[in-house]
């Protein structure tokens, strides 16, 4: 299929070959038939894309202030290299679009195969021939709307929310700021709700298409002066700014048109400079629109499916883009006279140039147009496909590996890093949900093929070594899968969200001996870590450590803090010092003491210490928090004993003290957290007949000493750390072991 990517680094745009996705649960597969290109925030996107770096630093002085602080920490060359690659960073453009379902994901009553649907939200309703849209963002188009008005519904569900808003009553006089695409809709939904309206704008076409529409409308030079005579010298009920300009003409202009004590609706992009006085005088009220409505923003609406009861929130996001197509339906909405361009897909960079002014040509309504196979049926089969990028280039001495996952960490971290191995191995395949990144990804790092279902690489018999860089939830099942098709597995941790699933991961291990299981602890694999190990190689007492994180503040609405995708802090990144310490000390964890700070409606059990005592003696601290300040070291390690301290600050510097004797290594230029030593290390024991390089006791040891201080936390009582042969007792429903 054909999808259009913007390029951040260099501001071109492209339409790529990508294979079709998969609806995963609660969605549905969508074969466009159009897609609205917003000339507001698509133009935005376009033409930061297209400064240059400098520019872009101007516009944006408070990422290059996080640059220059992850320099201090990092080193310089990491954080040039994070910055760039960020940077380099496809978008996929696109919100609104209109088409047919033609695969269904599980969960998804009230829909079918054939149906045909208005499509919202970025990520999801974007410019390709196939979207994946979550149930929420899916609404049923009526008989008597075409594809092509339908495609405009998120847009004029954005037009509807702000109207609501403003919550105005019938025969209410209504000012529209601005007659755009998004103005012209807003026009015509006051109009249709019962008030008085008139628009105004600078363009004499626009002012025209708004009297067409049945409301009054006139220039920025006449308004002052026909304004009384409209509301009878009383002022508007209502502005509705639809403007986009970051100059603060429009907020001044609204105060002096509104009544006394009326009501402003910024639903464009404008600047928001109050004016006091006007504002203090009349004792306005003034509202920013958010988006479509309620349910934007919120994952558990947007991802999950979770709808508002309608007793208690009315309109939706997701009801007012069914309200829009029913007021086309109902003949209250004109979009077709909107819609000045439609553009095939293939062609669809000439969109750009259009709302970026390229072509110097008048537009309102653009649409990129798709091409469109018969009707699907039920059962019919759902579209799947893979996109070779280069030839076959399998060597019977080297492994073939296949990646599943293209997100951040991905593309900045682990990606490189596997590229700098293509002389001991074939990356061969990598998948992810959408396509777009793979595809990207692919392309940097040399990939042969780009997929969209991961289960296609996890049983495709040509794979030897499979890679798992997606989200926490899924490694478990990822993992078993490939041991049961014969690959060897490196997942980035956690190894597994529950002890069930943990259980079964062991379980799966224990069943297939052959194949070599690794979970991605790479820091133990850090060279100035191992010279710390090394320095108390021949000690012979046990070793006080002590691990401080400053990991920083992450929203409650990331991916990561939510328990069933990313399992929280302590299981998707906490698991990572408690192996350090087991590695340091060469023991396993036997029992776990935790406490956390209270949240204070902020934090999600991110401020917290975890001690542990390990079966050797030595004892272990790790002071995980986010409630600290980004500019000081993220990570900080020190050890005691035998006489002997070492402090390794964020694996750029260790220092080690001994007998009197201070020694100091470090990084200046980069920091090496040891995800290349990790992956080599992985390579050996896969395919050079070497040990496995983290012991399976650690590994599943390892993940029972996060649950027991996740269990530590809800008890506030200390937790003994079971064996992890114990797991065993998860797989016969014994949980109380």
């Amino acid at each position: 299929m054909k999808q259009l990517f913007q390029n951040m680094k260099n501001g071109e745009t492209s339409i790529k070959d990508l294979p079709i996705p998969k609806p995963g649960k609660g969605s549905a597969l969508v074969q466009t038939a159009f897609s609205l290109v917003s000339a507001g925030t698509e133009r935005t996107l376009v033409e930061f894309s297209e400064k240059n770096l400098a520019a872009k630093a101007v516009s944006r002085p408070d990422l290059v202030k996080q640059v220059l602080n992850k320099a201090k920490r990092e080193g310089i060359l990491s954080s040039v290299q994070a910055a760039f690659n960020r940077l380099d960073q496809p978008m996929f453009p696109g919100y609104s679009s209109a088409g047919t379902i033609v695969a269904l994901g599980e969960g998804m009553q009230g829909f079918k195969v054939g149906d045909r649907v208005a499509c919202g939200g970025g990520n999801h309703a974007v410019h390709a021939e196939y979207e994946v849209v979550p149930r929420n963002l899916l609404v049923k188009i009526p008989d008597e709307v075409s594809f092509e008005e339908a495609a405009f519904a998120t847009l004029g569900s954005v037009a509807i929310h702000g109207f609501r808003l403003a919550a105005p009553q019938l025969n209410d006089t209504v000012l529209v700021i601005g007659l755009g695409l998004l103005g012209l809709m807003e026009v015509q939904i006051a109009k249709a709700a019962g008030c008085r309206v008139m628009g105004m704008d600078i363009a004499k076409p626009k002012i025209k298409l708004a009297r067409d529409f049945g409301v009054e409308a006139c220039t920025r030079g006449d308004i002052e002066e026909r304004a009384p005579l409209f509301t009878k010298g009383r002022g508007f009920d209502h502005v509705l700014i639809c403007a986009g300009s970051s100059n603060n003409d429009s907020i001044e202009l609204a105060g002096e048109l509104c009544r006394d004590r009326g009501k402003v609706i910024a639903i464009g992009a404008v600047g928001l400079e109050i004016p006091r006085k006007i504002y203090y005088e009349k004792e306005l009220s003034v509202m920013v629109s958010r988006s479509y409505g309620p349910g934007r923003y919120d994952a558990n609406y947007e991802e999950k499916g979770q709808d508002y009861p309608i007793g208690y929130v009315r309109w939706t996001e997701g009801r007012n883009m069914e309200s829009f197509v029913d007021l086309v339906a109902d003949g209250k909405m004109d979009v077709k006279s909107l819609i000045t361009h439609r553009i095939p897909i293939e062609n669809g960079a000439e969109a750009y140039e259009l709302i970026t002014g390229k072509r110097r040509e008048p537009f309102l309504g653009v649409l990129l147009e798709y091409p469109r196979d018969a009707e699907p049926q039920q059962n019919q089969a759902v579209p799947v496909s893979k996109i070779q990028l280069r030839p076959d280039a399998s060597d019977a001495g080297k492994p073939n590996i296949g990646v599943l996952g293209a997100g951040n960490y991905a593309n900045a971290t682990f990606l490189p890093v596997m590229k700098e191995s293509t002389g001991r191995c074939v990356l061969k395949s990598i998948a992810s949900g959408s396509g777009g990144k793979a595809r990207y990804s692919a392309e940097k790092f040399g990939f042969e093929k780009v997929e969209t279902d991961g289960n296609a690489i996890l049983q495709d018999p040509e794979i030897s070594d499979v890679v798992l860089l997606t989200p926490h939830s899924i490694h478990a099942a990822q993992t078993i899968k490939a041991l049961e098709n014969g690959k060897n597995v490196y997942c980035e941790k956690p190894a597994a969200l529950t002890p069930k699933t943990l259980a079964e991961v062991r379980q799966a291990v224990t069943a297939h001996p052959e194949q070599l299981y690794m979970v991605g602890y790479n820091r133990r694999f850090a060279p100035l870590a191992k010279e710390m190990k090394q320095f108390f190689e021949d000690c012979a007492e046990p070793l006080a450590m002590h691990y401080t994180v400053n990991a920083g503040f992450i929203p409650g609405t990331h991916w990561t803090q939510d328990p069933e995708i990313g399992g929280g802090r302590i299981l998707g990144e906490g698991c990572h010092f408690i192996d350090f310490l087991i590695w340091m000390c060469g023991s396993l964890p036997v029992k776990v003491n935790a406490f956390s700070l209270l949240d204070c409606g902020r934090y999600n059990e991110d401020n917290l210490s975890i001690q542990l005592s390990f079966a050797n003696g030595s004892i272990g601290t790790v002071n995980y928090l986010a409630n600290g300040d980004k500019a000081y070291a993220k990570e900080r390690v020190e050890v005691f004993g035998g006489g002997r301290i070492a402090v390794l600050s964020d694996y750029r510097s260790l220092e080690m003290w001994k007998d009197g004797d201070h020694k100091k290594d470090s990084s200046a230029l980069r920091q090496d957290k040891g995800h290349a030593g990790s992956w080599n290390a992985f390579l050996d024991a896969a395919h050079a007949g070497k040990q496995a390089p983290i012991a399976y006791d650690e590994i599943f040891g390892g993940m029972l000493a996060c649950f027991a201080a996740i269990e530590s936390i809800r008890q506030q009582d200390l937790i003994a750390v079971p064996p992890s042969d114990s797991l065993d007792d998860f797989l016969t429903g014994d949980e109380a072991a």
